[in-house]
C-alpha cells in the first residue's frame, strides 16, 4: 500500500490535525482497521489518537481517498468526536457459548 498526504492542516480550536491521504493498494479493499494502522504508521502517531472519517473508492481503480483527524489528547478526542466513529470498523465481540 502506497500511503500520500494530500492536506495537512492544524485546527488549534478543536486540538487536532486535519488530515486528507490517497491510498493505493493491490487486491481487495483494505479494511479500516488496516487504513488506521497504515495511518498511524506513516503520520507517526498513536492509533489511539487518529480518528478516520472517511474512505472513498473510485469504481474499477485500487486507490481511496479519505479523511483523518488527530487528536493531541484522548480527552480531546472524546469531547469532540461523534461516538459512533469509535466503534465504526472495530471487530465485533464474540459471544461465549455460540
Amino acid at each position: 500500500m502506497d500511503f500520500e498526504v494530500t492536506r495537512d492542516t492544524r485546527n488549534e480550536l478543536l486540538a487536532r490535525r486535519e488530515v486528507d491521504f490517497r491510498l493505493r493498494f493491490d487486491g481487495p479493499t483494505p479494511s479500516r482497521l488496516q487504513v488506521i494502522g497504515k495511518l498511524s504508521a506513516g503520520l507517526n502517531v498513536k492509533d489511539t489518537l487518529l480518528v478516520l472519517d472517511s474512505m472513498k473508492t473510485t469504481f474499477g481503480k485500487t486507490e481511496l481517498s479519505g479523511k483523518a483527524r488527530v487528536y493531541d489528547t484522548p480527552e480531546q478526542k472524546e469531547k469532540v468526536e461523534r461516538a459512533f466513529l469509535f466503534a465504526r470498523g472495530m471487530p465485533k465481540p464474540k459471544e461465549e457459548g455460540s
